[in-house]
């Protein structure tokens, strides 16, 4: 999950000196994966996601947790009512500071590997990490950004152990891995 956020921030790419780049959140994909009994992996996303990079190079990416798809509704309940607890915890945010010298010039289709630094904010837990993307101009209004490498999460950082557990004695299980790699394909579009 940590990964979620990491890559969001990639976003820093867009930003030309004179314009905000908004989220096109139905073009973009914020997966995780979970692990289970130590041999079972299982693709995981975030539905609804809303984000920005303003002309200063302030990036934010807000993920409505109450939008996690694991494929299985009742999973889904559980994971936001004893994992995410999101009646408390609505949405994890990504934030970032941005240069956006290096990118405003590139040209239709040119690509440039960043690391990022950026901070997540989860389950009123805050933590900084560093994500490896790829940023590629698609047109004069948009931009993608894409993890190049999976940001692990570890759960404990985020106080969701307490969840984990809860969760695993719900399905039966004899685990379930607190690391948590995140991966993302971001689009961003100038309005």
């Amino acid at each position: 999950m940590r990964s979620l956020f990491a890559f969001l921030f990639a976003t820093c790419f867009a930003a030309s000196a004179n314009a905000a780049w908004y989220l096109d959140y139905e073009s973009s994909r914020l997966t995780f994966v979970t692990s289970k009994n130590a041999d079972i992996a299982e693709v995981n996303r975030f539905l609804v996601m809303h984000g920005k990079v303003d002309e200063q190079g302030l990036a934010e990416l807000r993920i409505e947790m109450d939008s996690v798809s694991t494929g299985i509704p009742l999973r889904d309940e559980r994971v936001r009512e004893k994992l995410f607890e999101t009646a408390k915890f609505p949405d994890a945010r990504i934030t970032a500071k941005l240069d956006l010298r290096p990118i405003i010039d590139l040209a239709n289709g040119v690509q440039l590997e960043m690391r990022l630094p950026l901070r997540l904010e989860l389950h009123g837990q805050a933590k900084d990490y560093r994500a490896e993307v790829l940023i590629t101009r698609l047109d004069e209004h948009r931009f993608q950004v894409v993890t190049l490498s999976p940001l692990v999460i570890n759960a404990a950082d985020f106080g969701l152990s307490p969840g984990i557990a809860a969760l695993r004695k719900m399905a039966g299980l004899k685990s379930i891995g607190l690391s948590v790699p995140v991966g993302a394909v971001l689009i961003f579009a100038s309005r």
